[in-house]
């Protein structure tokens, strides 16, 4: 692997352990003002995820991790057998917190894996899982970033949705870690980037963030896309996800289905990047995945000040299924899956 300058292009951090407190930085309140949230237990960990102070889903899965931690310190018990009974409800209220992302159910699955096995000193091994989930995430972000970087011809401009930087995850990201290296190694030489509405977060997370990096990035309104890519601006999509079925369908951000059909139309590429924790495997198919919707205010008011009449109704679904015929290549941190299907994607699992 080329050597890259993560230190120039990696400089954001979604959330810190103190030992004390899962401290998150308050993604509600970017990009005018930098301020964390302090969690000091598992239920104020679910209450983050859920109100998206942090939010992306390996971000939100190594939140529910130290969730789990925090859960510990109510519980006295002889042996993590004993100590998982006494913590379960704790772990459901976080599994609960948002439905889409297999990321979350898969941290809380591993953790629970880990403390059934443990004896006396069972505080400490699911603490040191916690930090394993969040150090091998920045380790499969930066080779997933390599990899898929290698796709891109140099000097291809690229059009990403919502935000799959640091702040979606440990460090680096994992479609805007791909877009970090092809930056970094001279291929992309144009990044665009969706406003993502209705939470805005291409406009006031994935600008931001890469500003801070010294990337430059076009933010462009969602419904200017099919235009952008009509005139040859960009080569590629590059996006991430929050759950890659066993077929190769993909469910991301709302508004990532009708990117791939533009792009599929207008001879650009479609890249989904993503961990092998988000591939779900017990998923057959899109169809099959349950879409989180969220509180119709958010398309009905803009910070907080109502600016549609009285008596409309909104339809606010967080999430949309891609289907796999739609996608040029699904990167994780194992390599890359050029026409993703059932046969590929079990190809993929078994390693």
């Amino acid at each position: 692997m080329n050597t890259l300058d993560y230190d120039r292009y990696d400089h954001v951090r979604p959330l810190r352990w103190t030992s004390e407190a899962l401290e998150l930085l308050d993604q509600r309140a970017l990009p005018f003002v930098v301020t964390t949230v302090a969690c000091r237990s598992s239920d104020a960990v679910a209450v983050a995820i859920r109100d998206l102070i942090v939010r992306g889903a390996p971000a939100i899965g190594i939140a529910a991790a130290w969730g789990a931690v925090l859960a510990t310190r109510d519980v006295q018990a002889e042996s993590g057998a004993e100590a998982a009974q006494a913590l379960e409800p704790a772990l459901e209220r976080l599994n609960a917190a948002r439905p889409t992302a297999v990321n979350l159910a898969w941290a809380l699955h591993r953790m629970r894996g880990v403390l059934v096995a443990a004896g006396a000193d069972w505080q400490q091994v699911l603490e040191r899982e916690a930090r394993a989930i969040e150090t091998e995430d920045l380790a499969a972000n930066r080779a997933m970033g390599h990899l898929g970087a290698g796709l891109i011809a140099p000097g291809s401009g690229v059009l990403t949705h919502c935000n799959t930087g640091s702040l979606a995850t440990s460090g680096f990201g994992t479609a805007l870690g791909v877009i970090r290296a092809g930056v970094a190694e001279g291929r992309i030489r144009r990044v665009f980037a969706t406003e993502t509405r209705p939470w805005n977060q291409g406009a006031r997370l994935t600008v931001w963030e890469l500003q801070q990096d010294g990337i430059d990035a076009t933010l462009i309104a969602d419904s200017a896309a099919a235009h952008l890519m009509q005139t040859g601006q960009v080569q590629w999509v590059v996006v991430g996800a929050d759950r890659i079925c066993a077929n190769g369908d993909v469910a991301n951000k709302i508004g990532t289905c009708q990117l791939a059909i533009v792009a599929r139309h207008c001879g650009v590429k479609f890249m989904v990047v993503a961990p092998a924790s988000t591939v779900d495997m017990a998923t057959a198919e899109g169809a099959l995945i349950e879409i989180e919707e969220r509180d119709p205010a958010e398309l009905l008011s803009a910070r907080g000040e109502r600016t549609v009449a009285a008596g409309v109704r909104a339809w606010n679904p967080v999430f949309d299924v891609t289907p796999h015929g739609l996608i040029d290549a699904i990167v994780t941190e194992n390599g890359v899956l050029a026409r993703p299907d059932a046969a590929r994607m079990r190809a993929l699992a078994d390693g």
